[in-house]
Protein backbone atom coordinates (compact mmCIF):
# COMPACT_ATOMS: atom_id res chain seq x y z
CA UNK A 1 0.00 0.00 0.00
CA UNK A 2 1.40 3.34 -0.76
CA UNK A 3 -0.32 7.06 1.26
CA UNK A 4 -1.00 9.02 -1.23
CA UNK A 5 -2.90 13.02 -0.63
CA UNK A 6 -5.97 14.09 -1.97
CA UNK A 7 -4.00 18.24 -2.79
CA UNK A 8 -7.39 19.97 -1.92
CA UNK A 9 -6.28 18.56 1.52
CA UNK A 10 -4.18 21.70 1.68
CA UNK A 11 -5.83 23.59 -0.83
CA UNK A 12 -4.40 26.75 0.89
CA UNK A 13 -1.12 26.33 0.07
CA UNK A 14 0.71 27.02 -3.12
CA UNK A 15 1.72 24.31 -5.63
CA UNK A 16 5.65 24.19 -4.70
CA UNK A 17 4.66 24.71 -0.94
CA UNK A 18 2.31 21.63 -1.67
CA UNK A 19 5.31 19.93 -2.83
CA UNK A 20 7.43 20.70 0.04
CA UNK A 21 4.95 19.53 2.32
CA UNK A 22 3.50 16.72 1.26
CA UNK A 23 6.74 15.39 0.75
CA UNK A 24 8.37 16.18 4.63
CA UNK A 25 5.12 14.61 5.73
CA UNK A 26 5.67 11.15 4.30
CA UNK A 27 3.75 10.91 1.46
CA UNK A 28 4.10 8.89 -1.69
CA UNK A 29 1.04 9.89 -4.02
CA UNK A 30 -0.78 12.74 -4.96
CA UNK A 31 -4.47 13.02 -6.24
CA UNK A 32 -4.98 16.24 -7.66
CA UNK A 33 -8.71 17.80 -8.24
CA UNK A 34 -9.26 19.34 -11.53
CA UNK A 35 -12.46 21.43 -11.14
CA UNK A 36 -15.88 20.53 -10.37
CA UNK A 37 -16.52 21.23 -7.26
CA UNK A 38 -12.80 21.97 -5.64
CA UNK A 39 -11.78 24.97 -6.90
CA UNK A 40 -8.66 23.25 -8.27
CA UNK A 41 -6.25 25.62 -6.47
CA UNK A 42 -3.31 23.12 -7.82
CA UNK A 43 -4.25 22.94 -11.56
CA UNK A 44 -4.63 25.58 -14.11
CA UNK A 45 -6.52 22.79 -16.60
CA UNK A 46 -6.94 25.32 -19.51
CA UNK A 47 -2.63 26.28 -19.40
CA UNK A 48 -2.18 23.10 -18.36
CA UNK A 49 -4.01 21.59 -21.84
CA UNK A 50 -2.72 23.75 -24.04
CA UNK A 51 0.70 24.67 -22.44
CA UNK A 52 3.45 22.32 -22.87
CA UNK A 53 5.93 24.06 -21.02
CA UNK A 54 3.60 24.77 -18.60
CA UNK A 55 2.37 20.78 -18.18
CA UNK A 56 6.14 19.76 -18.60
CA UNK A 57 7.42 21.92 -15.65
CA UNK A 58 4.19 20.61 -13.43
CA UNK A 59 4.99 16.98 -14.13
CA UNK A 60 8.84 17.70 -13.46
CA UNK A 61 7.97 19.84 -10.00
CA UNK A 62 6.23 16.44 -8.85
CA UNK A 63 8.33 13.51 -10.34
CA UNK A 64 11.30 15.56 -8.92
CA UNK A 65 9.39 15.73 -5.19
CA UNK A 66 9.58 11.63 -5.28
CA UNK A 67 5.69 11.64 -6.28
CA UNK A 68 3.71 9.55 -8.46
CA UNK A 69 -0.03 11.13 -9.61
CA UNK A 70 -2.13 8.24 -8.34
CA UNK A 71 -5.50 9.98 -10.17
CA UNK A 72 -7.04 13.08 -11.51
CA UNK A 73 -10.10 14.14 -9.81
CA UNK A 74 -13.02 15.75 -11.64
CA UNK A 75 -15.60 15.31 -9.22
CA UNK A 76 -18.64 17.59 -9.65
CA UNK A 77 -22.17 16.99 -11.00
CA UNK A 78 -22.19 16.48 -14.47
CA UNK A 79 -26.15 15.54 -15.00
CA UNK A 80 -27.44 18.13 -13.39
CA UNK A 81 -29.71 19.76 -15.50
CA UNK A 82 -29.23 22.74 -16.86
CA UNK A 83 -25.99 25.79 -17.24
CA UNK A 84 -24.09 23.76 -13.90
CA UNK A 85 -24.23 20.44 -15.49
CA UNK A 86 -22.81 21.38 -19.02
CA UNK A 87 -20.26 23.17 -17.06
CA UNK A 88 -19.23 20.25 -14.83
CA UNK A 89 -19.27 18.29 -17.98
CA UNK A 90 -16.48 20.63 -19.71
CA UNK A 91 -14.02 20.12 -16.57
CA UNK A 92 -14.58 16.40 -16.75
CA UNK A 93 -13.64 16.30 -20.36
CA UNK A 94 -10.81 18.27 -20.30
CA UNK A 95 -9.80 16.36 -17.62
CA UNK A 96 -9.55 13.46 -19.66
CA UNK A 97 -7.82 15.22 -21.89
CA UNK A 98 -5.11 16.11 -19.58
CA UNK A 99 -5.05 13.00 -18.41
CA UNK A 100 -3.91 11.62 -21.62
CA UNK A 101 -0.94 14.17 -22.15
CA UNK A 102 0.45 13.62 -18.64
CA UNK A 103 0.32 9.93 -18.80
CA UNK A 104 -2.30 9.25 -16.15
CA UNK A 105 -4.79 6.43 -16.66
CA UNK A 106 -7.11 6.54 -13.85
CA UNK A 107 -9.99 9.10 -12.65
CA UNK A 108 -11.59 9.74 -9.89
CA UNK A 109 -15.13 11.22 -9.74
CA UNK A 110 -18.85 11.00 -9.41
CA UNK A 111 -21.60 9.44 -10.86
CA UNK A 112 -23.59 12.44 -11.33
CA UNK A 113 -27.15 13.21 -10.46
CA UNK A 114 -30.02 14.13 -13.01
CA UNK A 115 -33.52 15.64 -12.25
CA UNK A 116 -36.63 14.20 -13.06
CA UNK A 117 -38.42 14.78 -15.82
CA UNK A 118 -38.78 18.99 -16.71
CA UNK A 119 -36.66 19.35 -13.15
CA UNK A 120 -34.75 22.14 -12.56
CA UNK A 121 -32.39 20.92 -10.20
CA UNK A 122 -31.12 17.28 -9.36
CA UNK A 123 -33.43 15.37 -7.23
CA UNK A 124 -31.94 12.61 -5.35
CA UNK A 125 -34.31 9.67 -4.65
CA UNK A 126 -33.94 7.94 -1.45
CA UNK A 127 -36.89 6.20 -0.61
CA UNK A 128 -39.81 4.10 -2.78
CA UNK A 129 -42.89 5.98 -1.84
CA UNK A 130 -44.81 7.61 -3.20
CA UNK A 131 -45.20 5.67 -6.33
CA UNK A 132 -43.76 8.53 -8.29
CA UNK A 133 -40.32 7.84 -7.28
CA UNK A 134 -39.91 4.79 -9.28
CA UNK A 135 -41.30 6.87 -12.25
CA UNK A 136 -38.06 9.07 -11.39
CA UNK A 137 -35.72 6.85 -11.20
CA UNK A 138 -36.07 4.92 -14.48
CA UNK A 139 -36.23 8.42 -16.20
CA UNK A 140 -32.85 9.04 -14.41
CA UNK A 141 -31.09 6.05 -14.91
CA UNK A 142 -32.45 4.39 -18.24
CA UNK A 143 -33.07 8.24 -20.16
CA UNK A 144 -29.72 10.00 -19.20
CA UNK A 145 -27.08 8.36 -16.62
CA UNK A 146 -27.02 5.12 -19.09
CA UNK A 147 -26.69 6.34 -22.48
CA UNK A 148 -24.27 9.46 -21.12
CA UNK A 149 -21.51 6.76 -19.04
CA UNK A 150 -21.56 4.54 -22.19
CA UNK A 151 -20.64 7.30 -24.23
CA UNK A 152 -18.20 8.58 -21.97
CA UNK A 153 -16.25 5.44 -21.46
CA UNK A 154 -15.65 5.42 -25.17
CA UNK A 155 -13.89 8.82 -24.71
CA UNK A 156 -11.73 7.42 -21.81
CA UNK A 157 -10.25 5.17 -23.78
CA UNK A 158 -9.77 7.12 -26.18
CA UNK A 159 -7.95 9.16 -24.08
CA UNK A 160 -6.06 6.37 -22.71
CA UNK A 161 -8.09 6.27 -19.38
CA UNK A 162 -8.26 2.33 -18.03
CA UNK A 163 -9.87 2.90 -14.97
CA UNK A 164 -12.72 5.63 -13.79
CA UNK A 165 -13.10 5.65 -10.17
CA UNK A 166 -16.75 6.54 -8.63
CA UNK A 167 -17.21 7.94 -5.64
CA UNK A 168 -20.20 6.63 -3.86
CA UNK A 169 -21.43 10.35 -2.19
CA UNK A 170 -24.92 11.64 -1.36
CA UNK A 171 -26.58 13.80 -3.62
CA UNK A 172 -25.17 11.17 -6.33
CA UNK A 173 -27.10 8.95 -8.73
CA UNK A 174 -24.45 5.99 -7.18
CA UNK A 175 -24.16 6.28 -3.68
CA UNK A 176 -23.77 2.56 -2.14
CA UNK A 177 -22.80 -0.81 -3.44
CA UNK A 178 -25.57 -1.60 -5.69
CA UNK A 179 -26.07 1.55 -7.06
CA UNK A 180 -22.32 1.25 -8.45
CA UNK A 181 -22.63 -2.44 -9.65
CA UNK A 182 -25.70 -1.34 -11.70
CA UNK A 183 -23.60 1.47 -13.27
CA UNK A 184 -20.96 -1.39 -13.95
CA UNK A 185 -22.67 -3.61 -15.00
CA UNK A 186 -24.25 -0.99 -17.82
CA UNK A 187 -21.11 0.41 -19.17
CA UNK A 188 -18.44 -1.83 -18.55
CA UNK A 189 -15.53 -2.74 -16.17
CA UNK A 190 -13.70 0.40 -17.32
CA UNK A 191 -16.11 1.56 -14.61
CA UNK A 192 -15.39 0.98 -10.54
CA UNK A 193 -15.29 2.48 -7.24
CA UNK A 194 -12.96 5.01 -5.78
CA UNK A 195 -13.59 3.45 -2.43
CA UNK A 196 -14.13 6.17 0.40
CA UNK A 197 -15.23 4.58 3.76
CA UNK A 198 -16.37 7.68 5.33
CA UNK A 199 -20.21 8.31 3.41
CA UNK A 200 -20.97 4.75 3.53
CA UNK A 201 -20.76 5.31 7.07
CA UNK A 202 -22.62 8.12 8.39
CA UNK A 203 -25.37 6.46 5.57
CA UNK A 204 -25.61 3.83 8.02
CA UNK A 205 -23.54 0.90 5.79
CA UNK A 206 -20.57 -1.07 7.19
CA UNK A 207 -17.58 -0.84 4.58
CA UNK A 208 -15.96 -3.90 5.74
CA UNK A 209 -18.56 -5.74 4.40
CA UNK A 210 -18.66 -4.04 1.03
CA UNK A 211 -15.22 -4.52 0.52
CA UNK A 212 -16.24 -8.43 -0.59
CA UNK A 213 -18.88 -7.42 -1.83
CA UNK A 214 -16.76 -5.02 -4.23
CA UNK A 215 -13.76 -7.14 -4.85
CA UNK A 216 -12.27 -6.38 -8.21
CA UNK A 217 -14.07 -3.28 -9.06
CA UNK A 218 -12.26 -1.14 -6.24
CA UNK A 219 -9.80 0.96 -8.21
CA UNK A 220 -8.83 3.70 -6.01
CA UNK A 221 -9.21 4.48 -2.14
CA UNK A 222 -10.08 7.29 -0.07
CA UNK A 223 -8.97 7.16 3.58
CA UNK A 224 -11.22 9.44 5.64
CA UNK A 225 -13.01 8.58 8.79
CA UNK A 226 -16.77 9.30 9.95
CA UNK A 227 -17.47 9.79 14.09
CA UNK A 228 -21.17 9.48 14.26
CA UNK A 229 -22.83 11.11 17.47
CA UNK A 230 -25.07 8.20 19.29
CA UNK A 231 -27.08 10.62 21.24
CA UNK A 232 -28.15 13.43 18.38
CA UNK A 233 -28.27 10.43 15.83
CA UNK A 234 -30.66 8.34 17.88
CA UNK A 235 -32.75 11.39 18.44
CA UNK A 236 -32.74 13.05 14.94
CA UNK A 237 -31.26 10.01 12.77
CA UNK A 238 -28.18 10.24 10.36
CA UNK A 239 -29.70 12.46 7.65
CA UNK A 240 -28.35 15.80 8.54
CA UNK A 241 -28.49 19.20 7.03
CA UNK A 242 -26.95 20.98 9.51
CA UNK A 243 -24.26 23.43 8.10
CA UNK A 244 -20.56 20.83 8.67
CA UNK A 245 -19.17 23.66 10.35
CA UNK A 246 -21.26 23.49 13.40
CA UNK A 247 -19.78 20.31 14.66
CA UNK A 248 -21.26 19.88 17.92
CA UNK A 249 -24.49 20.15 16.66
CA UNK A 250 -24.35 17.52 13.88
CA UNK A 251 -25.70 13.39 14.21
CA UNK A 252 -22.24 12.74 12.23
CA UNK A 253 -19.04 14.71 11.38
CA UNK A 254 -16.45 13.97 8.76
CA UNK A 255 -12.71 13.11 10.74
CA UNK A 256 -9.36 12.09 10.84
CA UNK A 257 -8.26 8.73 10.95
CA UNK A 258 -8.70 6.86 13.91
CA UNK A 259 -11.71 9.99 15.35
CA UNK A 260 -14.31 8.30 14.85
CA UNK A 261 -13.50 4.26 14.41
CA UNK A 262 -10.40 2.60 16.08
CA UNK A 263 -7.07 1.08 14.51
CA UNK A 264 -8.57 -2.19 15.14
CA UNK A 265 -11.09 -1.16 12.26
CA UNK A 266 -8.57 0.19 10.18
CA UNK A 267 -6.42 -2.70 10.29
CA UNK A 268 -9.22 -4.73 9.14
CA UNK A 269 -10.28 -2.13 6.09
CA UNK A 270 -6.64 -2.13 4.95
CA UNK A 271 -6.40 -6.19 5.13
CA UNK A 272 -9.82 -6.67 3.38
CA UNK A 273 -8.47 -4.66 0.47
CA UNK A 274 -5.43 -6.35 0.47
CA UNK A 275 -7.25 -10.15 0.68
CA UNK A 276 -9.32 -8.54 -2.13
CA UNK A 277 -6.57 -7.72 -4.59
CA UNK A 278 -6.15 -4.16 -3.63
CA UNK A 279 -2.85 -2.97 -2.83
CA UNK A 280 -2.62 0.61 -4.45
CA UNK A 281 -2.82 3.65 -2.80
CA UNK A 282 -4.59 5.40 0.20
CA UNK A 283 -5.50 8.60 -0.54
CA UNK A 284 -5.93 10.68 2.63
CA UNK A 285 -8.81 13.53 2.26
CA UNK A 286 -8.68 15.75 5.26
CA UNK A 287 -12.23 17.10 5.55
CA UNK A 288 -11.42 17.34 9.50
CA UNK A 289 -12.63 20.73 10.67
CA UNK A 290 -11.48 20.63 13.85
CA UNK A 291 -7.81 19.89 13.47
CA UNK A 292 -5.76 22.49 11.03
CA UNK A 293 -5.08 20.57 7.68
CA UNK A 294 -1.42 19.99 8.42
CA UNK A 295 -2.30 18.58 11.92
CA UNK A 296 -4.92 16.39 10.35
CA UNK A 297 -2.90 15.46 7.27
CA UNK A 298 -0.05 14.41 9.64
CA UNK A 299 -1.75 12.44 11.91
CA UNK A 300 -3.61 10.31 9.40
CA UNK A 301 0.21 9.55 7.34
CA UNK A 302 1.45 8.67 10.84
CA UNK A 303 -1.61 6.15 11.72
CA UNK A 304 -1.50 4.82 7.92
CA UNK A 305 2.52 4.08 8.21
CA UNK A 306 1.70 2.31 11.55
CA UNK A 307 -0.81 -0.21 10.20
CA UNK A 308 0.72 -0.51 6.42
Amino acid sequence: MKIGLVTDSLGHLSFDALLETAAGMGVETLEFPCGGWSTAPHVNLDELIENDAARKTFVDKIRDHGFEISALNCSGNQLHPGELGQDNDAVVRKTFKLAKLIGVHRIVMMSGLPGGPGDANANWITTAWPPQTHTILRYQWEDVAIPYWRELVKEARNNGIEKICIEQHASQLVYNTRTLLKLRDAVGETVGVNFDPSHMLWMGGEPLRAINIMGDAIYHVHAKDTRIDPTISEINTLIETTPNERVAERAWNYVTLGYGHPESWWRNFVLLLKQNGYDDVLSIEHEDVALTPESGVQKTVDFLRAII
